[in-house]
């Protein structure tokens, strides 16, 4: 049997994560990655919120597919713990530059 091409995949759904996917000016400033950070929570929050609806639908049985919610709910966690891991990065990354000599 032989193996797809990987450009015969048509059946994803796409993700939202890469919605501009245009190349912004370059910030000196630090603001581009604080705005990216704040796209970042805004997303998961959505994710979350998306997530504890469809919970909240299976349980009361007004969902018709299970697949939905649970998709949902993977897609909520991994987002937060994502964020969750740029933030961490992010403070070591403050906190080294802090203890360098100037």
């Amino acid at each position: 049997m032989p193996v797809p091409a990987v450009g015969a995949v048509v059946s994803t759904l796409p993700t939202g994560y890469l919605e501009n996917t245009a190349p912004a000016a370059p910030a000196t400033d630090g603001s581009g990655f604080a705005t990216q950070l704040a796209g970042a929570v805004d997303n998961a929050q959505q994710l979350s919120s998306t997530s504890k609806e469809l919970a909240v639908k299976a349980v009361t049985g007004d969902l018709d597919d299970i697949h939905a919610a649970t998709i949902a709910s993977t897609r909520a966690s991994v987002t937060l713990e994502l964020v969750a891991a740029v933030r961490n990065k992010s403070v070591d990354a403050f906190n080294e530059i802090m203890r360098m000599q100037a």
